[in-house]
Parts: C-alpha cells; structure tokens; sequence
C-alpha cells in the first residue's frame, strides 16, 4: 500500500486536493478477492463511491501539522474513510434511502443482508488498516477508535429515539450532534496528532476543533436542506421536514413560536412530517421567528470557536489546510 502522494505545496486548496486524490487511489488498491463476489463486489461498489474523503483529510493535515509524512498517517486515514462508508452503509438501511453519493444505495443494489454483511466487512477492514499504523502509540490509537465508536452508535440510538420522543430540546439534539456526528470528525483529527506525536494539549485542541466542527457541519446540513438550492443540494429542499425530523431548525422554532405558531410546527411532529407543498410556508415561518439567522450565527459562532483552537497549533501546510477546510464550509452559509 503505497499510493504517490504528492509532497506538500504551498497552495492549501492543490496540497488538499492532492492528499484525497492519493487517499482515493488508495482505496482502490486494498486487495479484496474476488470470491464470494457477493460479499467482495458490494464492498468495492461502496469504496468506489465519489467521496469527498474529508474525514481522512482531517487525519493527513493533522499528522502534517505535527511533522509526520502523509505515508505514515495513510493507514489511520483509510480506517477512518473505510469505517466512514461502513456507517452509511447502515445509515441507508436503518433510513430506508434509496440514494447515496448520486448512486443506489447497497441495499437497493442488492439487498438489506448484503448490505449489512458489506457494512460489516467494511468496519472489520477499518480496525485492521488501524493497525497498520507505524507508530508507538498504536494501543491509545486503538482505544479511541473503539471509544469514538462507542460514542457514534450512542448518537445514532438518541437519534432514532428523538423520532418518539416529544421532550428532544436543542441542547439533547446537540449532545446527539456531538456523538453521532462530531465523534469521527474529533477522532480524525485527533488520530492525526497521535500519528505526529503531538502532546496532551495539543491533542486537546484538535479534539476541540472536532466537537466544534461536528456541531458546525450538522446545523449546517440541516439550515442547507431547507435553504440550498435543489441543483446545488442534491436532495430535496425540505427533506428533513417531509420526514418530521427533530433538526435544530425545527426544535428552536418549536421553542420560540407561541400559540397558533407554535401548534403549526408541533403539528409537524405530531403527523409525522410536512406536506410537499407547505416546505415554502414553513420556510417563511422560521424566517419570521429568526430561525435561519439564528441557525447561520450558530453555525458560523462554532467554526470560530474551532479557529480559536486552530490558532494553537503550530504553523505550517498541515494548519493551513485545515483552515482552507473550515473556510470553505463556512463560506456556504455566508
């Protein structure tokens, strides 16, 4: 496994760009037989998948920050993609979505056991790229993942139970956020400075740009699915509330709306989402009651926070690259 990936060069948007190309390259060469094609065919379909590759960024440009070469941390940051796509893998089937990425989802592509076989397949294949890591902090490396996994599958457990549950506020939802979300983006990152030896307080500021960024990329998908445009988005606009999901935008707008407004969004809840056809009225309602402001200044308030503790970390490609990232996703709310 040793993909070309580029030296660092001075432009933060190329170096990143070449970082997920040599990530992508090296998805594609882990071996997978090719019997049971059952089992191996699905499992290249899901790393052949058009990713971003961000989380296995983060690991790179962390490790980077800290003097370690991308080969070193390469491992790390395919357990981390690998473990990735092993998680929307499930995500599909427990949310019954037919799409992903542009594509049909494993479960419609085969079927519901294939895919959770695949999923499978595809964590067990995360832990053993984990252990390929060349350093000697292997044990701690191991025990934050299993930690991270722990604290993801709890996010995903309060989510489903948020689905019955009319006492969910935004401060449940954000803890929720924090687990389900934030835990691999924190887990990237912090990975990374293991990789480059970085000490206890520089571990913590890259857990704290990880929580941060968690609860920044979350409020933000969930501002985009009512406000983006629908060629841009990919999705449909008002997915969230044509499914009745408790998001930040509808729980704040639950606890700021009064009387008849606030029977209107209950309402929502109550039957289990929002016709097609009043996603515009809805949008409009938020808008009154300052939801969508609200939602931006939150989301902004939280890449700020993760700049503060980005400041801490020594200079160099590695630092600028993240901050390239964090000004990029900051700019689709601006």
């Amino acid at each position: 496994m040793n993909p070309s990936i580029a030296p660092p060069v001075l432009d933060a948007e190329s170096y990143l760009r070449q970082l997920t190309e040599g990530v992508n390259e090296a998805l594609a060469d882990l071996p997978l037989p090719a019997e049971p094609a059952a089992l191996y065919e699905p499992v290249r379909y899901v790393l052949d998948g058009d990713g971003k590759r961000l989380r296995p960024a983060l690991v790179l440009l962390a490790a980077e920050t800290f003097g370690a070469p991308s080969e070193r941390a390469l491992p790390a940051a395919l357990a981390v993609e690998v473990f990735h796509n092993f998680t929307l893998v499930h995500d599909d089937i427990m949310d019954h979505a037919d799409e992903r990425r542009g594509r049909p989802s494993v479960h419609v592509v085969w079927d519901e056991s294939t895919a959770i076989l695949a999923g499978d397949l595809l964590m067990g294949m995360s832990y053993d790229l984990l252990a390929q890591t060349e350093t000697d902090r292997l044990g701690e490396i191991v025990r934050r993942f299993h930690q991270m996994v722990m604290r993801l599958c709890e996010g995903q457990a309060l989510d489903e139970q948020f689905e019955t549950d009319d006492t969910v506020t935004v401060e449940r939802y954000l803890d929720m956020i924090d687990r389900k979300t934030g835990a691999l983006v924190e887990l990237a990152l912090v990975l990374g400075g293991l990789v480059g030896e970085a000490d206890d307080a520089m571990l913590g500021a890259l857990a704290e740009i990880g929580r941060s960024w968690g609860r920044a990329f979350q409020i933000q998908d969930d501002l985009l699915d009512l406000t983006a445009d629908d060629a841009r988005w990919g999705k449909t606009v008002g997915g969230d509330l044509l499914e009745g999901k408790k998001t930040f935008l509808l729980l704040r707008a639950l606890e700021r709306a009064e009387g008849d407004e606030h029977a209107w969004f209950q309402r929502i809840v109550t039957d289990g989402g929002l016709p097609a056809d009043e996603i515009d009225e809805a949008r409009r309602r938020m808008q009154a009651l300052g939801v969508l402001d609200e939602a931006r200044e939150t989301v902004l308030r939280y890449y700020d926070i993760g700049e503060q503790a980005l400041d801490a970390l020594p200079e160099g490609q590695g630092r600028d690259g993240l901050r390239w990232i964090a000004g990029r996703m900051a700019r689709r709310v601006r």
